[in-house]
């Protein structure tokens, strides 16, 4: 199975999008996971969701706002409750990891490849087959 990362931007408007994906295909979300960090100094939060494989697919899109939101812990914020209101009314908890920033990386396909064995190792992505 092929686990690739769809980013849809950094959270602004693009997260609407993101709510709407899971608006419109709750029984397709495997997870829906927030990861935190610190990006220039401010505290960040990066929302994804892991869709299940469509059919027999071998392909799992993880579709992921990056870093865009403000940490709802330090900063109260109503896109973060969207997406929160979003994962619940699916039936879902959100699972959230506090995670480096991609600054840390060189490259963004690096970061990815970090999320990605993050959440193997929590056994939130099958493994590769």
């Amino acid at each position: 199975m092929i686990q690739k990362f769809i980013e849809l931007g950094e959270g602004y408007s693009d997260l609407y999008e993101l709510i709407e994906l899971g608006n419109r295909m709750p029984e397709r979300i495997h997870q829906a996971v927030a990861f935190y960090s610190e990006k220039n100094n401010k505290p960040v939060c990066s929302l994804a969701l892991i869709m299940k494989p469509a059919l027999k697919d071998k392909f799992q899109p993880i579709y992921i706002c990056r870093e865009g939101i403000p940490n709802p812990h330090e900063i109260p914020n109503q896109r973060f409750t969207m997406f929160q209101e979003m994962v619940e009314n699916s039936g879902l908890s959100l699972k959230e990891f506090t995670i480096k920033p991609s600054v840390t990386f060189p490259e963004t396909a690096l970061y990815y490849q970090y999320l990605t064995g993050i959440l193997r190792t929590n056994k939130m992505l099958p493994p590769l087959s």
